[in-house]
């Protein structure tokens, strides 16, 4: 079973070596790295070029990131796809065999995990830990949502389920694994271990002004889907993000 791995890239030379090692790194041998570059002016791609492992990369101009992750789904060929960001990073070598290992069972079409936020400048500081937890249709409605760059699929799904919808300019993953989850009723499994680490950072949670229009757009992801939530979904998904804050970090340098 070969996975393919997207990795959109931006400007991404202060942490895109971390990501092209964690996944050379990789004890599963079938795995098919894409690098979609959005016209980078530093060293990303001189970076890129150093590692053997990686199959194809694309550079041209995007229309954000999701529009990147779309171009990487096109072109990917694998059985199951994943999408793992510039800044973030598989925990241990073995982490792609776990995935393979959990779609060895033919019904399982989507599988996904936990994550760990760290500090951009000492990843060995966690900054929060998102333990997802099993998978329950209901959770979502409770502001529940995997996290993204543990998030893999069969890459039928894309092809049933339809790609990520670039007019969300933070929620597109979120829409995404709605539709996946909710509207199409995905069979899922849960690794319930840390697979990824992602520094720490991210548009939707920059500011207040962000968060508010992030809340918009995942209200947005339910209706475009023809679901509805509870009043109270929209907020509890980022009650849920403090909840996962590690307060000893905010100490230590």
């Amino acid at each position: 079973m070969k996975i393919s791995i997207i990795t959109a890239t931006y400007n991404s030379a202060n942490t895109v070596r971390d990501t092209l090692v964690s996944i050379a790194g990789q004890e599963y041998p079938h795995i098919e790295h894409i690098i979609v570059d959005g016209l980078s002016k530093d060293n990303t791609l001189e970076i890129v070029k150093e590692f053997p492992h990686v199959a194809r990369i694309v550079c041209e101009k995007d229309n954000g990131i999701y529009d990147a992750m779309n171009k990487g789904v096109q072109l990917a060929t694998g059985e199951v796809i994943g999408i793992l960001n510039s800044d973030d990073f598989y925990t241990t070598p073995a982490i792609l065999s776990k995935v393979a290992k959990a779609f060895d069972d033919p019904a399982v079409e989507v599988v996904y995990g936990d994550l760990q936020y760290v500090r951009a400048n000492n990843v060995e500081l966690v900054t929060r830990t998102w333990k997802s937890g099993q998978y329950q249709k209901r959770s979502l409605y409770f502001g529940w949502m995997p996290p993204h760059p543990t998030f893999f699929v069969r890459r039928h799904i894309y092809e049933k389920c339809g790609k990520f919808n670039t007019t969300l300019r933070s929620a597109a993953d979120y829409e995404l694994m709605l539709r996946v989850l909710l509207k199409y009723e995905a069979n899922v499994q849960y690794i319930p271990e840390v697979l990824v680490k992602m520094r720490a950072g991210g548009m939707s949670n920059a500011s207040l002004k962000n968060r508010f229009r992030a809340n918009k757009e995942d209200a947005m992801a339910w209706k475009l889907n023809e679901l509805k939530p509870f009043f109270f979904t929209m907020w509890l998904k980022p009650l849920r993000k403090v909840l996962q804050f590690n307060p000893i970090s905010i100490w230590q340098k």
